[in-house]
Order: C-alpha cells, then sequence, then structure tokens
C-alpha cells in the first residue's frame, strides 16, 4: 500500500495545512522539504561536497530544495523524472531599515513582492518571517507571531472606497506595528536570541499568521483555505509522492528527481530559480558519477528525460464567468488541471499532455483542461523555462484554485491529494 493510500482528503488538507503553518517563507519550506527526507532516510547533501553514489540524497540552497533518488543501474535508457515546483509566494519584503515613525506610530518599511493580490492583505494579522544573517556568516531562520497589520481607512472617512479603490504601494500598505517608538528589527533579533549589532544582512517577509481552514459543503470539505498554496501545493504534492515512492521500494530505471525552485514569483532569474544553475548542476553531478560520465552520455540522459511543472491554476470564478475561456470551466473539485497556452506560457505539448494523462489513469484521478480566455492573458511558469534550457519533455499542471495571490487561497481537498497521487504515478514509471 501507498503512503498515500492511508490519507482521506481532509487528513491531507490537515496535513497540509500544518506544513503551510511550518513554511511562512521559501526557507522555511525549503527547511521542511529537507528534514521529512531525512527523516525518511535520505541523506542530507551540500553542493560544496562531494556526494557520488548517494542513492538517496537531498540538498538545500537557501530558498529551494532538490531531492533524488538514483536507479539501482544506469543503462543508455536512463533519464530523469522531474517535478519541479517554487517554494515562494508573493508577500511584502522588509526594506533595509525595516522601520519608520509616523504620527505616534512605529511602522513597518516593506516593499511588494511578486504580484500579490494586494487589498486582501488588509486589516489581517501579520508575521515576519524569513533568515538573517550576522558578520560572522552564520544564518538564522527566524519566524514571529503576528505583530503588525495594515489598517485601512474607515468609510466614513472616504465615501469612494467601495466603489473606486485606488491605493498607493508606498503610501497605503505601510503595515503598524507599534504606538510609540519601537524599532521592529531589534525586536525581532531579540526573539530569536541574535545580536541586532552582528546583523549583515536579512531576507525577511510579511506573512499571514491565520490557520487553514477546511469547510463548505454539506460535508464541510469543499473547501481549503489558506495563504500561501501558490505554490506550496504542489511542493507539498511532490513530497509526499516522493516519499511514497521511496516507502515503496520498487526498482525504477530513471533517475527521480524532486526539485523546488526560489524566486519563481519575481521571474526566477536567481541562483535559486528555475533559470538558475540548481537543477542543471544536480544532474550533471549525478550523470558524471555513473557509467554515463561525460557529454555524450549526459545529453543522451537529458533526451531520454522529461519535466512535470507543477503550479497553481485558475477554477472558474462563479463571480466573473466572462473572465474564462467559455469552452473550458475547470472547477474545485474536478481534479488537477492540465494547463494549456499556444503562446508557449506553458509548456504543454502533445507530448506533455499523454504522459499527464498516462498517469492519471494508473492513478485513478481524473484531471481538466485550463485555457485561457483570448481576452485574459494568462500568467507563466517554470515549466517554459526548463524546456528551452534542457529540451527535455515538460508538462505543465497545477491544483485549481480560487483567489490565487490573495493572502488567503482557496483549494480542494480532494484535488490536493489526487494532485500527489498523479505525481506518484509518474515517478513510478506511468
Amino acid at each position: 500500500m501507498s503512503n498515500l493510500d492511508s490519507f482521506s482528503s481532509r487528513s491531507y488538507a490537515q496535513a497540509f495545512g500544518e506544513f503551510i503553518a511550518e513554511s511562512p517563507t521559501s526557507y522555511h519550506a525549503a527547511e521542511q522539504v529537507a528534514n521529512q527526507l531525512v527523516a525518511a532516510g535520505f541523506d542530507r547533501c551540500e553542493q560544496t561536497e562531494a556526494w557520488p553514489h548517494i542513492s538517496r540524497g537531498v540538498m538545500v540552497i537557501a530558498g529551494a530544495v532538490v531531492a533524488w533518488q538514483l536507479p539501482e543501474k544506469f543503462t543508455a535508457h536512463t533519464g530523469a523524472r522531474i517535478v519541479g515546483s517554487h517554494t515562494d509566494s508573493p508577500s511584502f519584503k522588509i526594506k533595509p531599515v525595516a522601520t519608520s515613525t509616523v504620527a505616534g506610530y512605529s511602522q513597518v518599511n516593506v516593499e511588494v513582492y511578486g504580484g500579490p493580490l494586494l487589498n486582501s492583505w488588509l486589516n489581517r494579522d501579520l508575521g515576519i518571517a524569513g533568515q538573517i544573517v550576522t558578520t560572522d556568516g552564520e544564518r538564522h531562520l527566524v519566524k514571529t507571531d503576528a505583530l503588525m497589520t495594515i489598517p485601512q481607512l474607515a468609510p466614513h472617512l472616504d465615501r469612494s472606497q467601495n466603489d473606486d479603490l485606488k491605493l498607493s504601494r508606498q503610501r497605503d500598505y505601510h503595515p503598524v506595528w507599534a504606538v510609540g517608538e519601537a524599532d521592529v528589527m531589534e525586536y525581532i533579533c531579540a526573539s530569536a536570541g541574535i545580536d541586532a549589532e552582528h546583523v549583515a544582512g536579512t531576507d525577511l517577509y510579511a506573512y499571514d499568521t491565520a490557520e487553514s481552514r477546511i469547510y463548505g459543503g454539506p460535508n464541510k470539505d469543499a473547501f481549503f483555505c489558506s495563504g500561501r498554496q501558490d505554490n506550496l501545493t504542489s511542493v507539498y504534492a511532490s513530497l509526499q509522492a516522493f516519499l511514497a515512492v521511496a516507502q515503496a521500494d520498487k526498482k525504477h530505471d530513471d533517475v527521480l528527481i524532486f526539485v523546488a525552485f526560489d524566486h519563481e514569483e519575481v521571474g526566477s532569474g536567481t541562483p535559486t530559480g528555475a533559470s538558475g544553475p540548481i537543477l542543471e548542476s544536480t544532474l550533471r553531478r549525478i550523470v558524471d558519477s555513473s557509467e554515463l560520465a561525460g557529454d555524450e552520455g549526459y545529453w543522451r540522459f537529458i533526451a531520454q528525460s522529461s519535466c512535470i511543472s507543477a503550479d497553481a491554476g485558475h477554477a472558474i470564478n462563479p463571480n466573473k464567468v466572462e473572465k474564462h475561456d467559455p469552452a473550458h470551466h475547470p472547477i474545485l473539485g474536478g481534479g488537477p488541471l492540465l494547463k494549456i497556452n499556444s503562446q508557449q506560457r506553458y509548456a504543454t505539448d502533445a507530448i506533455g499532455s499523454a504522459t499527464w494523462l498516462r498517469a492519471a489513469h494508473q492513478a485513478g484521478v481524473q484531471t481538466q483542461e485550463f485555457v485561457s480566455n483570448n481576452d485574459v492573458p494568462c500568467g507563466t511558469t517554470i515549466g517554459p523555462l526548463t524546456a528551452t534550457r534542457f529540451g527535455m519533455t515538460t508538462v505543465d499542471v497545477g491544483v485549481a484554485m480560487l483567489s490565487m495571490h490573495s493572502v488567503r487561497e482557496i483549494t480542494n481537498p480532494g484535488d490536493l491529494l489526487a494532485m500527489a497521487k498523479i505525481l506518484e504515478a509518474y515517478w513510478m514509471g506511468a
């Protein structure tokens, strides 16, 4: 029996909610992934170390994480089966001068990270989390409870807000955290046991502290509501699928790769993003420690590889049906999405579609298709970047979601579990 067979839709969503709570930033998510894999018997590796012949390894690089499971033997037909996702979510990043005082309040200075649905962040209980690096080079992961909020002007003071809300990213999205003068960095450092005078740099972000909830429908299980589901839905699903394959200990002929990149929400053009070297360097090092060592062997290996780019997709919003393609109405509970775009904003083609549908059939899971309304261009993912960089078959997929990029996103528990089951079937050889 697979590890995933022990889950009901509700218990899977509850476990996912716990993972989200422990992953307020990409850095925390990467560590959570590594911790679970190490507990399952994977070896923790470092970029600077040699790791030939480690059959099950995991490596964290800041907010990104990559893991692998090797076959018993490399052959001329060995390739990689890759599932890629991303750990980051839209948010607000704390500026280097973190505190300002205005009209008797201490406020936290932030800049917008990615493309959040900005007004959803108003009037929320926000914490701060991320990494702090001290002058000795030591890296500290920190996480506060709720300590700030972004107050909205009352309607009595601006009667137009319910009809025409226009807010400045600089002026209006400026959280308050204290009455009177108080330095937020000193507070964060004191809470984490760090000497504030020794801080060399920070990567700190706002996050919503509200717990995830499951409700809706007669069985009270229609909606899973939480922040950061784009794209922890895919990180967690691929993690659970990877663990299930490891537990099954079934012989496989391919190298199985789990990779969760950082910085997708800002374009992926960083050392830990999908345009960076993490995936390629891992694949090359694995091949070079095998019988296929060398460029010829590597590119033959790549030619026999494939990638599932797993990111969230849009469910139809019943209040804005006209924004969706009239022939494609994916709904919550209808199964994970196969994402298609003729402009190649998604990398899916017919070959990739067949790869996805074989895995879904083997898993006994239904899927649905997402195609954008021609008048409403879609976003993009790590899929086209991976397909372009490696030339391998890549297919874009994801869990259907309402309120994407909101501080509180909405999915369906059954879809969440179904996603993990399809990824397990893909890695098992479907």
